[in-house]
């Protein structure tokens, strides 16, 4: 019976049992579709990945990421992550990883530091430019997470579907609203027959409300909700951070109130005792916004499997 490796690794965090937890197959060569659905369901995290050889030699490996019902297109803690576990093993050139995944090739830069040089911060640019797509009604959104349509702030944009490779509902809410929202699984399954933008069985809500900014960065504070998928609350979403701070300077640029790149810190995981921090940076490129999202990664388990 085949035996396969993991490691689990806690992501955007520099400590133990902190940030968003991860499971790796760094080879998981001859597991199928359905072995792979069932082992992320079993390690019930957000998401697991599963490392296969590229389809193309020029890149460094074929990354597959599922969440605890389904495979997705790509994911922003998984890829930092599994840079991280592949850089451990010395799978990086000069630094550098690039993954193909469902949403496109992802570059993952390694930093190194210390006297042994092991990973420390690792940094994924998203796979495709900013795309925004339709906008969700307050009142429902409101609805999905307890709280008022008072709370969510529409000055700046209403809420909307953003993407940058995995789409989220993005919406800016006050801070107080932000600690107090609640997601209800049953107003998420009758938004959906509402609003089925995102199809089958998803419904991500970022929620994020600004928390000031100094020299270097614009800082945020962020939750995500998304449990049609069973995922009730996420402790870092790269995924849906990189869009944020795509859509965040592409409204600065269109008031002029910003430069064509910007740093970004969101903290995220707060309210689940999982503190996040993702450093993400959104510039504008020849084909449009585009971000990246790095953080710092701690192992916490490994172990085998037979099937």
């Amino acid at each position: 019976m085949p035996t396969y490796s993991f490691v689990t690794v806690d992501v955007f965090t520099d400590r133990r049992f902190g940030g968003n937890p991860l499971a790796v197959f760094s080879d998981a060569r001859g597991l199928s579709d359905e072995d792979m659905r069932s082992l992320a369901a079993e390690f019930n995290l957000s998401e697991t990945t599963f490392v296969l050889p590229p389809g193309d030699p020029a890149n460094s490996a074929r990354v597959r990421i599922f969440n605890r019902r389904a495979e997705m297109p790509f994911a922003g803690h998984p890829n930092v992550g599994t840079g991280w576990v592949l850089a451990g093993q010395g799978r990086d050139r000069a630094g550098v990883l690039r993954f193909e995944e469902l949403a496109g090739l992802v570059e993952v830069h390694v930093d190194r530091t210390g006297a042994d040089l092991a990973p420390s911060c690792v940094t994924i640019a998203a796979p495709q430019p900013l795309s925004l797509s339709h906008e969700m009604p307050i009142d429902l959104l409101a609805d999905c997470v307890g709280l008022d349509v008072g709370d969510i702030l529409i000055d700046t944009h209403r809420p909307i579907i953003a993407s940058l490779g995995n789409p989220f509902v993005i919406a800016e809410v006050t801070p107080a609203a932000l600690g107090r929202a609640a997601p209800s699984l049953a107003r998420f399954a009758s938004a959906l027959k509402a609003f089925p933008h995102l199809g089958p069985r998803r419904l991500p809500l970022f929620l994020y409300a600004h928390d000031g900014r100094d020299e270097t960065a614009v800082r945020v504070r962020a939750r995500m909700f998304a449990p049609l998928s069973g995922t009730i609350e996420d402790p870092a979403t790269g995924s849906a951070a990189t869009p944020l701070a795509a859509l965040l300077l592409s409204l600065g640029q269109r008031d002029h109130q910003r430069s064509d790149k910007q740093r970004f810190i969101v903290v995220q995981g707060v309210e689940m005792g999982r503190r996040s921090v993702l450093v993400c940076d959104a510039w504008q490129a020849a084909d449009g916004v585009r971000a990246s999202v790095g953080g710092t990664c701690v192992p916490v388990l490994s172990g085998e499997i037979t099937l």
